[in-house]
């Protein structure tokens, strides 16, 4: 199978940059026999950010860039030269990236917007040279403060995909074909279970020049939340959205039980998930007749909005599209959305259910630039 160039996983190794030494001189010159200290401060060192960047929409571009480094601070000169502050690194992720702590699993930070900037890890703070501290009693001082040590961090950086419409069924149910009727997205589709291999994103235009966002998960099994098929993996796609879209296909035995089946998957893998505003669509309608939809209306849940669509003639879809722009601006919606925002809590994450690729730890060992030994080549 060819390798995907969707990555929702990334394990980095950031280090900042150390802090520079401050100067420990004494100015010594035939026209100023007493020119007292005159060492100057160490440059700080270089920090290491994240910065969201709405270009991005996958992990792609940090796949191959496992390791940040930052630079070191410049050390204080004499005549009270002041070191080279060392470069900040940032790091440009997607928006809607949680980072996590790659040895504990513990949350560190969120990225949600565009230009968001938030510190990583801080770089180390210079130190000062003998000049600051002359003092009346000890005009002359012969010491200066090193630098402060730089700071080391492995992170894993999780993508979260921010849509308006998330769409959760199981595999077959059509929601690639919608995706690709509706939006200029063209998802593989094919006649097989998890044709889906990975989240889908496309933009679905509505009246007036104004559209919303669709995502496309791969398929829901029951048991997903227990570790099976692939939706454990890619049902955090849909923690974001602002509404839910559940698919079922119309020749389905019963709709309603299916229904009941990925509601207890989301329950399952997140309470949260259920206070999201809802709406079903039953697929695949051009394999029904009109005295047989309307049977099915009465055995179907009240408590949602309910649309028969098919993807395949544009049945319904007219229909669909009013349903999901009236729930997505209702008022009820609008203002979940600030109180999810206010109160929102991040889970830390189970380190050993993360993919194997991303646990594979590499034995590399790094030196500081004092503890590395230059010898002849001749030794």
């Amino acid at each position: 199978m060819p390798e995907s160039n969707f990555v929702d996983y990334v394990k980095i190794y950031c280090r900042s940059g150390k802090g520079g030494r401050g100067s420990m001189h004494l100015r010594h010159v035939k026209y100023n026999p007493f020119g007292g200290p005159d060492g100057g401060d160490g440059g700080k060192g270089g920090s290491i950010y994240l910065r969201g960047n709405h270009n991005y929409w996958t992990l792609l571009h940090l796949k191959y860039q496992r390791h940040v480094f930052a630079e070191h601070g410049g050390n204080g000169g004499k005549d009270k030269c002041h070191g080279k502050d060392g470069k900040d690194e940032y790091i440009d992720v997607p928006c809607g990236t949680v980072v996590y702590n790659a040895e504990t699993g513990k949350y560190i930070c969120d990225v949600t917007y565009d230009n968001q900037v938030v510190l990583l890890v801080k770089g180390g703070r210079g130190g000062l040279g003998n000049f600051q501290f002359r003092t009346s009693t000890n005009q002359a001082p012969r010491f200066a403060q090193p630098g402060e040590p730089m700071e080391e961090l492995t992170v894993i950086l999780e993508l979260k995909l921010l849509a308006d419409v998330g769409l959760v069924g199981f595999p077959n149910a059509g929601k690639s074909t919608l995706l690709s009727s509706v939006s200029s997205a063209r998802p593989k589709i094919a006649n097989y279970p998890f044709t889906t291999l990975e989240p889908s994103l496309g933009i679905v235009s509505y009246r007036e020049q104004q559209s919303f966002v669709m995502a496309d998960i791969p398929g829901i099994i029951e048991g997903a939340s227990e570790g099976k098929g692939l939706g454990l993996r890619f049902l955090r796609h849909i923690e974001r959205n602002s509404l839910l879209l559940f698919m079922v296909p119309g020749d389905t035995d019963d709709i309603k039980k299916e229904y009941d089946i990925l509601l207890g998957e989301l329950r399952n893998f997140n309470p949260e998930l259920l206070d999201k505003h809802r709406v079903l669509a039953v697929t695949k309608c051009d394999l029904l007749d009109e005295e047989l939809i309307e049977m099915l209306k009465e055995t179907l849940p009240d408590d949602l909005p309910v649309v028969f669509i098919s993807s395949v003639t544009g049945y319904g879809i007219a229909k669909l599209k009013d349903a999901l722009w009236k729930e997505l601006n209702s008022e009820s919606n609008k203002l979940q959305e600030i109180m999810s925002e206010e109160s929102l809590v991040h889970r830390d994450i189970d380190i050993k259910s993360l993919p194997s690729d991303i646990l594979q730890d590499e034995d590399i060992e790094y030196l500081d630039d004092d503890e590395i030994e230059i010898f002849d080549v001749e030794q």
